[in-house]
């Protein structure tokens, strides 16, 4: 086994947006226009909230999306404001998103990347 040195990120923070099912692709491409490198989605179902809301005759499905985007803290709010609006977050029953800060988080980042976040540019 080859020694490897680990990058870590520590200004980072972890966006979660649950949205109804087939609103994923829509939160992924405003993030990325608001400077997002990327995203990870999945699926789950809901409970809880459909009973209430069915009471005020909000039709609300249980299928969701989870979308996960690992941010720059410096990136974090415009990000979370831009996914926000385009899930239209401000009506009833179409999601809700956190942020989260992480304490560090680990990946490949090419060496000439790296380099220049560094600022080790000749």
């Amino acid at each position: 086994m080859s020694k490897s040195n680990i990058t870590v990120l520590t200004h980072v923070s972890l966006i979660t947006c649950i949205v109804q099912r087939g609103l994923g692709n829509e939160i992924v491409k405003a993030a990325q226009e608001a400077g997002a490198q990327g995203a990870t989605f999945h699926y789950g179902k809901g409970s809880g909230m459909h009973e209430l809301l069915g009471v005020l005759s909000v039709a609300i499905d249980v299928e969701k999306e989870i979308i996960n985007i690992v941010v720059a803290n410096d990136l974090a709010d415009r990000i979370f404001e831009r996914i926000y609006v385009a899930g239209n977050l401000d009506t009833p029953g179409m999601g809700m998103i956190y942020m989260t800060k992480l304490e560090k988080a680990a990946t490949h980042i090419a060496p000439e990347i790296l380099e220049r976040l560094l600022g080790h540019d000749s």
